[in-house]
């Protein structure tokens, strides 16, 4: 093993053993070299005559770059574009989304987090924390409801185990009991938790209570012996419309319990309504300055090997977003619009019992979409003939549930897709 790993592997076990157990066997090897961009660290800081470290092309003091590139870009300065961002991103940006974490979720404090890294959207995110804390026939616990793409990011590329509980009880609920028997069946000591809210596919989000009946759950199952990594999926933060908890169920989670690690993934991509800038954020709690500062060279050491390092151009966008003195007035316009079709899509279905015969709905509160299950009609013939016989485009989840998102349907378009699904299912059913 790399001397450099050994050296924040033993800084991690000395003073959290619960980080260094659950490490995967590639998060113990991984490390930030000491190499070129170390160096070049320092040299910017000293070389005030000639620095012939930096492994781009200058012209006249400032990054080379063409007219035909530059002019695009609005006045923004050379040196917040074209340069390389650092591995972790632009300090100035992490320590703009700090704030905005205190800021929109009440139980955190700033003493409660380290500085967040800057990631290539949460995808990139979850990637990171799979090669730091996963390892093979890891066992994952999480939601019959997901992404499709946890499976290639945990089970195909580091081959752990998912075992699923129901998302909702007999009573529409988020099941807390389920979440706990998926828990207490699983024989592993170790075990990694993967809690996305607001939900994709359904759009919910635990209300206060059920929130803290599942920290209840892992601070008891914690004190079994079990050791949990519990990453929060939150790429649809603060898109709150009715009842839920309205922050991060991470802030409920930090340090409850020595046996318990929170990490929280976000992102500007769907809270800022900026996804192809692709500026994502992961948030560890504060462990310790030597902790926190040894899994962030880790971080780095998995970004520096994949993907060098995030956009710039990027990063700069959301940071001076971020500060305009509009930002939150757009963005409370846009909430309001996504707001305004959830209360109709809901309207729309409470209003027509007729619907009732080919479905009922999951709760949604939050988030860009909402879900059909459907009675007697399988979602993938449904989603084909919807596509080819009335050019409607739908996603099917499983065989029961199709997934509606009304993020991107215009308020007006709601009841013209819903009658439509209705009539495209009687046709259905009548074949």
């Amino acid at each position: 093993m790399n001397k450099f790993a050994e050296e924040l592997n033993k800084s991690i076990q000395e003073q959290n053993p619960l980080v260094f157990d659950l490490l995967s066997d590639l998060g113990k090897e991984l490390f930030y070299p000491k190499g070129i961009l170390t160096q070049a660290a320092e040299a910017k800081k000293k070389a005030f005559r000639i620095n012939a470290t930096i492994g781009i092309a200058t012209e006249h003091d400032e990054p080379m770059h063409l007219k035909s590139v530059s002019e695009q870009l609005n006045g923004l300065n050379p040196e917040d574009v074209f340069p390389y961002a650092p591995p972790g991103g632009k300090v100035s940006l992490r320590q703009e989304w700090k704030k905005k974490l205190i800021e929109d979720n009440d139980s955190l404090q700033e003493q409660d987090i380290h500085l967040p890294i800057v990631t290539n959207a949460i995808t990139h995110g979850l990637s990171i924390v799979a090669d730091l804390f996963c390892d093979r026939n890891d066992r994952i616990i999480l939601p019959d409801k997901l992404w499709g793409n946890y499976k290639l990011t945990f089970e195909t590329r580091r081959k752990a185990k998912f075992s699923h509980f129901p998302f909702f009880d007999e009573n529409n609920q988020f099941n807390i009991d389920g979440f706990a028997e998926c828990i207490e069946q699983a024989s592993e000591e170790k075990l990694i938790v993967l809690l996305n809210f607001p939900n994709n596919p359904t759009g919910y989000t635990p209300t206060e209570a059920e929130v803290d009946n599942i920290v209840k759950v892992l601070k008891a199952q914690a004190d079994s012996r079990k050791k949990f990594l519990v990453i929060t999926d939150d790429a649809y933060f603060g898109l709150f419309y009715e009842d839920s908890i309205q922050e991060s169920i991470f802030s409920k989670l930090i340090n409850i319990h020595p046996n318990i690690l929170a990490i929280k993934l976000d992102g500007a991509t769907k809270e800022e309504f900026v996804w192809g800038l692709r500026v994502g954020f992961l948030t560890f709690p504060n462990l310790g300055k030597d902790v926190n500062e040894a899994l962030e060279k880790k971080v780095w050491g998995s970004i520096r090997s994949t993907i060098s390092s995030g956009s710039h151009p990027s990063q700069t966008l959301v940071l001076n977003a971020l500060r305009n003195e509009f930002f939150q007035k757009e963005k409370q316009e846009k909430f309001n619009i996504l707001l305004n079709r959830a209360k109709k899509v809901k309207e729309v279905l409470d209003n027509n019992k007729k619907y009732n015969e080919y479905w009922s709905y999951y709760p949604f509160n939050s988030g860009y979409f909402m879900c059909l299950k459907l009675n007697n009609i399988n979602a993938e013939k449904l989603r084909n003939y919807l596509l080819d016989e009335y050019g409607i485009g739908t996603i099917s989840i499983n065989d029961t549930d199709l997934r509606i998102a009304f993020s991107c349907i215009e308020e007006a378009d709601i009841e013209v897709l819903f009658e439509t699904i209705y009539k495209a299912a009687a046709e259905l059913s009548n074949k």
